[in-house]
């Protein structure tokens, strides 16, 4: 049983494309976690200051020795 060229770059071409499968999922993985998280980050900040207004803001009292 000899192996061929042929057979050699059947299966490299093989590899190739479940590697360039694997990549394109992880790119769409990825971006999916980074547009949440800014989505996330986002509503936060619009809470956070939404509750700022309620509250008045800060106050600061200075008080002198």
């Amino acid at each position: 049983m000899a192996i061929e060229r042929a057979d050699l770059e059947a299966k490299l071409r093989e590899i190739e494309n479940i590697v360039e499968e694997t990549k394109n999922q992880a790119q769409t993985s990825g971006t999916a976690i980074a547009v949440a998280v800014v989505v996330v980050v986002v509503v936060i900040f619009i809470l956070g200051k939404r509750r700022g207004r309620k509250t008045g803001g800060a106050r600061v009292e200075i008080y002198r020795v």
